[in-house]
């Protein structure tokens, strides 16, 4: 990267600079806006602004945030449309490459495009940079290299964007609510769905969705199996699926799979600028305000929770604009506000999960600023019936939740009333479960 000294010489000034143009980007810099935080830059990678909603027709999109129900394209074209409106410039086509900060607390970013490299200096940056389902390799599935083999988002890309056909055979990987997304939009380009595949004891979604599944479409899900092995030279010829119960194995003539979920953070720049990453959730360690551990940079929306709907994704990027315009005005937000108890804050206090709580977000509390939408998201490895979470600091009880089913896939909440009592001088708060 180009020494700070160079970029700073040479670089063009901003208030905030947003990356990522999904819904949580967007719909930041229109607060940002709305806010009066002055120039706001939204940069992606993508040759259109929207996200992941851009490739994804079915409705449901926009409740939350919008208080209307659209299709994904729809939604996308509102967000971005809204973005522009209120005075954001989004470039697109445009990748942010490096991001450090110098000894004054600027943001200094490179952005790399089919124009060339230019550098932006900007006050606070806020990084939504969203996640993406773990591909094959990651997932360590052993066999041949064949075509045939995709996540949902190429899937949707190629059926809706690239308008691709894909008659045949068809397996999806995975039965949570994308699974079935990628099953329907299988069927939309021409394919036999033979089965949902998961290695859990039932499928994570919906009930509704599963009937429907079973109704309209007559696809079954194979439970407690996993994809062992793939099969092909050139053309996917099939996969090998295991029992996980008994360990016997058959083989399931396909030429398409798609592997679903397993989501992971697009963390490539936040690990590049030295952020502190949560070990749970695989992205930038966030507090109540989503700052992260360097000043000046925020983080929102499925980079720190992957992945929630579209619409809460907009929500969290909205709450982090808050905090930025709150920032940029002089308020202490994030590490600066950590141990400030004068001002009734608490300190930089981890918040960690027990198994079978796989992760929560945010992850840190560093004043009593209440989280987006008031309330901690959680994520359950297996599945408990009639569970209650229960927050502690040092053995002291902090909260504890009416019971919740937890499944894993589905985000679990905890209200953030307690924070208030958070001691900024005691150890991790621990949100485990009671039966």
């Amino acid at each position: 990267m180009t020494s700070a000294a160079e970029m700073n010489a040479a670089a063009r000034d901003v208030d905030v600079l947003v990356v990522g143009a999904g819904p949580a980007g967007l719909s930041a810099a229109r607060e940002l806006r709305r806010l009066g935080a002055g120039t706001v830059l939204v940069a992606d990678r993508e040759t259109e602004a929207g996200g992941v909603p851009r490739h994804s027709w079915h409705t449901g999109y926009g409740l939350r945030d919008l208080h209307r129900v659209m299709t994904g394209p729809a939604y996308a074209r509102a967000l971005a449309g809204a973005a522009a409106a209120a005075g954001a410039e989004l470039r697109t086509g445009t990748t942010v490459t490096g991001l450090e900060t110098t000894l004054d607390g600027t943001q200094l970013a490179e952005l790399t495009s089919p124009d060339g490299l230019q550098v932006v200096r900007a006050g606070m940056v806020l990084l939504a940079t969203g996640c993406r389902e773990r591909p094959r390799a990651a997932r360590l599935v052993p066999g041949d290299r064949p075509a045939g083999v995709l996540t949902t988002g190429e899937l949707q890309q190629r059926v809706y964007l690239g308008r691709e056909r894909r008659p045949g055979r068809a397996l999806v990987v995975g039965a949570e609510h994308v699974s079935f997304s990628a099953a329907v939009t299988l069927a939309h380009a021409g394919a036999e769905v033979v089965a949902l595949v998961t290695e859990y004891e039932r499928q994570q979604s919906y009930a509704a969705f599963r009937l429907g599944a079973a109704v309209r479409w007559r696809i079954p899900v194979w439970t407690s199996a996993r994809i062992s092995r793939v099969t092909g030279r050139g053309r996917l010829d099939g996969v090998e699926v295991t029992d996980t119960r008994t360990g016997t194995t058959r083989f399931v003539p396909c030429e398409t799979v798609v592997f679903t979920a397993d989501w992971i953070p697009d963390h490539e720049l936040a690990r590049r600028a030295d952020l502190v990453i949560d070990p749970g959730t695989r992205g930038p360690a966030v507090d109540t305000a989503l700052a992260t551990s360097a000043p000046g940079v925020f983080a929102a929306g499925n980079l720190v929770h992957a992945a929630e709907t579209a619409d809460i994704a907009a929500l969290s990027g909205r709450h982090a604009a808050q905090s930025i315009a709150a920032a940029l005005a002089g308020g202490a937000v994030g590490p600066e506000a950590a141990g400030r108890e004068a001002a009734g804050g608490a300190g930089p206090v981890p918040v960690l999960v027990a198994p079978p709580l796989g992760w929560i977000s945010p992850n840190v509390v560093t004043s009593a600023v209440p989280p987006p939408l008031g309330r901690f998201v959680l994520r359950s490895q297996a599945f408990r019936q009639a569970t209650r979470l229960e927050a502690r600091q040092d053995g002291r009880l902090l909260a504890r939740t009416r019971p919740h089913r937890l499944v894993p896939g589905r985000p679990v909440h905890l209200t953030a009333d307690w924070l208030e009592q958070v001691r900024p001088d005691g150890g991790p708060v621990w949100v485990v479960t009671a039966g």
